[in-house]
């Protein structure tokens, strides 16, 4: 009997699935023949010599009458949530290193959407894509960083359309090495369609496939196969953006035409070593030997190009942690920073990332009023530019209009939802500057919860509580903060973050002052920082 029942519950649970497939090919307009490869493909294992003794037209008769009815009950339930849920798209709403470059934080890899989680995104107002991380088809694991440049060119240029909204590389790259399913993927990143694809370099040729596909049933909207010389790489990824931006029906601007078709160096040479140099920054072990490795890399490209502006844009960033992780201990390492930003612009006065790196050098320098500039520019240049919507949040932040930043930072934590974490910080700064003590103490007590080893934050927490008169909560996330690091030294941190008003650091040591707690500190390591 329990054999029977097990076998029935089986054959409940396919023809539930052919129901389900049914519905979806029904809402999409799939042709039969896509339907019948579709179901080959889920049910590879069904045997089909049963079907000798089955009436197949009653069959047919029976399946399109529930696909017609699935599909009014499923079109019914949109109708009725299209008219509850709002839009919730809009602007107010390094990536995770160039936010910490600019911020005085450690920046810590937090991954806020797992695959087959649940929904974290709402959808945006416009055609919304991920572009996920291109699988390597080399055979040889060395040449990641290969096809990980090539999906994150896709996602530099498809950030340049206005009429797009694009996930940032950050975010998009959680999925790297991952099963996932593509609707849920859309589902949690809140975007309509993804992009996929494959990259196999071969001697002197490269094969790159790529699909956009529809977030809702998974659907192929427009495939491609490119087999090309490697010196073509350039224009092909310029094919398949201009053929995804024309399947989603978006209009380019004149600019946007332009700056899609650049050509950043004619010399492949030149941006594979850029690649390898750019993954390596984008590593989480950074350390003076890896600092060695970037610069002799990115110089090396500019040997072979001198006008190609990223290796420039990219020394600047190497120069920036330099300073910040004192690795060289030279004292002029946020100077040369600079010089290569400059140049960078120089060479490439149309690239975001180099007007990105300079509005960061800028904030460390304490020129807001450049760093505002440079964050402009590149936002007009790249509309969807998380890191420079974050850094631009920072500049409003330093320069006393805290809530003002609060909009920009909201906008990147949109872009790149799966670094969260590091915004949620400069959020719960942002609040707390602005005498919204309250929310500081839930932004920061969130960005404690994603990142337990935090230790600014627990001081920044300790502030708030402080302000809010929960004097004993305070000191007890003060113990916290000492047990995560001992020599942590308040007065370090805090002369590192270049506010333009020093009452606004005045605020933050008021509040330690009224939990009773210490703003100085006998240890005073600058390097000794864990954020």
């Amino acid at each position: 009997m329990d054999q029977a029942r097990q076998f029935f519950s089986k054959i409940r649970g396919k023809v539930s699935g052919w129901i389900v497939t049914g519905s979806i090919i029904a809402i999409t307009g799939f042709t039969p023949q896509e339907w019948a490869a579709r179901l080959v493909r889920l049910f590879p294992a069904i045997d089909t010599g049963w079907l000798s003794g089955v009436d197949l037209r009653l069959v047919l008769v029976g399946l399109g009458t529930t696909i017609v009815v699935c599909s009014v009950l499923l079109q019914h339930r949109a109708v009725r949530r299209l008219g509850t849920v709002g839009d919730t798209g809009s602007a107010t709403t390094t990536g995770r290193q160039s936010a910490a470059l600019a911020g005085g934080e450690t920046p810590v890899r937090v991954d806020r959407a797992e695959p087959g989680g649940k929904p974290t995104s709402p959808l945006a107002d416009t055609p919304s894509i991920a572009v996920l991380p291109f699988q390597n088809m080399s055979g040889d694991p060395e040449q990641e960083y290969f096809s990980d440049g090539i999906t994150e060119d896709l996602i530099t240029d498809l950030s340049k359309v206005s009429g797009l909204f694009v996930i940032a590389r950050n975010s998009a790259f959680v999925y790297k090495g991952k099963a996932f399913s593509v609707p849920n993927v859309c589902r949690e990143l809140g975007v309509k369609f993804a992009v996929e694809g494959s990259v196999r370099k071969a001697g002197n040729r490269v094969r790159i496939t790529a699909q956009l596909i529809d977030g809702s049933n998974g659907g192929h909207l427009w495939a491609e196969r490119y087999d090309r010389d490697l010196t073509d790489i350039f224009e092909v990824q310029d094919e398949v953006t201009r053929r995804i931006v024309d399947a989603l029906k978006v209009q380019l601007t004149p600019g946007e035409e332009a700056h899609i078709a650049e050509t950043p160096t004619n010399s492949f040479e030149a941006h594979d070593l850029f690649l390898r140099g750019r993954e390596m920054l984008r590593g989480t072990k950074w350390n003076r030997e890896i600092f060695d490795q970037v610069v002799a890399l990115l110089t090396h490209a500019i040997e072979l190009d001198p006008n190609y502006a990223e290796p420039y844009a990219g020394l600047g960033m190497a120069h920036t942690l330099d300073f910040q992780n004192h690795w060289t201990g030279a004292p002029d390492a946020l100077d040369v920073a600079d010089h290569f930003a400059t140049l960078a612009i120089a060479k490439g006065p149309s690239v975001p990332y180099a007007h990105h790196m300079a509005a960061v050098v800028a904030i460390w320098k304490r020129n807001l009023e450049r760093a505002k500039q440079e964050t402009e520019i590149a936002l007009a240049l790249s509309p969807n530019y998380s890191p420079a919507y974050g850094t631009r949040g920072l500049v409003e932040l330093y320069s006393g209009e805290p809530l003002a930043a609060i909009p920009f930072l909201e906008r990147a934590m949109r872009l790149d939802p799966a670094f969260t974490q590091q915004y949620m910080h400069f959020l719960g700064l942002a609040y707390l500057v602005a005498g919204k003590s309250e929310a500081a103490a839930a932004s920061f007590r969130e960005r404690i919860r994603l990142v337990p080893d935090t230790d600014l934050s627990r001081a920044l927490l300790a502030s708030a509580l402080g302000h809010v008169g929960d004097i004993d909560e305070a000191r007890r996330i003060w113990t916290e903060l000492k047990q995560v690091d001992p020599r942590y030294s308040f007065v370090e941190h805090l002369s590192r973050l270049p506010f333009s008003n020093p009452a606004d650091a005045d605020r933050i040591k008021d509040g330690l002052a009224k939990a009773g707690l210490p703003t100085e500190h006998e240890y005073s390591d600058p390097t000794a920082f864990n954020q």
